[in-house]
């Protein structure tokens, strides 16, 4: 049988039961919107990921917007993060109102090199949103002090990075507020969308929690924000996806150091070829989200793993500065070198954490018969 980059319907036949389950009570019990699996996720989530307030909105992407909004950044403002991203990153500062500016990547890890992000700073310049790309935290504490030392928002994107911890700490105590997706194929995912805002500012977390209601108090009473992006938005995480959810969460830690290990075997098994392997940085717990390796003749190593029945993925194959629907922002190709380059020479892995030893040992020969052909 051929290999899958990913794999969600293992993990949902080993848990369909108590899956179906949680579901089944929210069911007998009707109540569909903000019930008591949401209220308990908002508790759970946070206590995993150093956080002291957890706010479920509907989407990733929903996450990244409120999180912003809620933090005062809207019109007028710039905002600085990675051209090598999932296009939300981007889409949520435009969203809100504001600009991205984008500044170039760590080649050793695919995330924002904090170096370049002071270069970036300007007077409009109100927030610095990293993101921990396939589940490695970027250098987030260092983003930490930059953004504390110009008055900045630091909000994290780390919607690959639940259970990812930097320097000892999870991804929710650093910055302002870091955001979560439940997409189905994520670390935690769900059975349709939905995310989180993590954040340890009670004033946020209040403002995130009234945003992703309409702006309301839970009455028919609108909250009085100082500008037009606090009007509100729907953005509420079903009852039911809650439900899903924390069945799931029970058994993250043990998912994690699965997929850890899977990355370990692939390290191990694949170091001396003419590529470049995630290493996990020592300060970071890398989750894996992602295996992801570069090499130079990227697309014909997908297409002779393909041939040999071993899945893989490109996540991103364009940056987003060169992307159409960012044309107007002025940027061009050339501008971020190394974004640009890793685009062209990303390959992902199947490290899911059901992925059986001799499947794992099948995608590592794959590779490596592969990469020699071609190197």
């Amino acid at each position: 049988m051929p290999i899958p980059s990913a794999n969600p319907k293992a993990q949902i036949a080993a848990l369909r039961n108590e899956i179906m389950a949680a579901v089944d009570e929210v069911f007998n019990s009707c109540q569909f919107i903000l019930g008591p699996n949401v209220a308990a996720l908002e508790e759970e989530v946070p206590a995993a990921c150093d956080a002291r307030f957890g706010i479920a909105v509907n989407s990733g992407t929903d996450a990244i917007v409120v999180a912003l909004a809620a933090a005062g950044i809207g019109p007028g403002d710039e905002v600085i993060t990675t051209p090598f991203t999932f296009v939300a990153t981007a889409e949520a500062a435009m969203i809100v109102g504001a600009r991205p500016v984008f500044a170039d990547i760590d080649p050793t890890d695919f995330n924002l090199n904090p170096d370049l992000v002071e270069q970036k700073i300007t007077s409009r310049t109100k927030a610095i949103l990293p993101v921990h790309l396939y589940g490695q935290c970027a250098q987030v504490e260092r983003m930490e002090q930059i953004a504390e030392k110009h008055g900045l928002v630091l909000v994290s994107d780390a919607a690959q990075a639940i259970g990812s911890e930097h320097k000892g700490r999870g991804i929710g105590a650093y910055g302002h507020a870091a955001t979560l997706s439940f997409y189905p194929t994520k670390n935690l995912g769900g059975a349709g969308d939905g995310g989180m805002v993590l954040t340890n500012s009670e004033q946020i977390a209040e403002k995130a929690k009234s945003m992703r209601f309409h702006g309301t108090d839970n009455t028919f009473n609108y909250l009085s924000f100082s500008s037009a992006q606090y009007v509100g938005y729907c953005s509420r995480l079903d009852e039911i996806q809650a439900a899903v959810l924390r069945v799931k969460l029970k058994r993250l830690d043990e998912w994690n150091a699965a997929r850890a290990a899977n990355a370990a075997y692939y390290i191990e098994t694949l170091k001396d070829l003419p590529l470049q392997l995630p290493i996990p940085k020592p300060e970071n717990y890398h989750t894996y989200h992602q295996f992801t390796i570069r090499f130079a003749r990227r697309d014909e190593l997908k297409a002779k793993l393909a041939e040999r029945g071993v899945g893989s993925a490109v996540f991103y194959p364009c940056p987003l500065h060169i992307q159409k629907a960012y044309a107007d922002l002025g940027y061009k190709p050339g501008d971020f070198p190394e974004a640009e380059r890793a685009a062209k020479e990303v390959l992902s892995l199947p490290v899911f954490p059901e992925l059986s030893e001799s499947d794992r040992k099948t995608v590592a020969e794959a590779v490596r018969e592969c990469v020699l052909e071609l190197a």
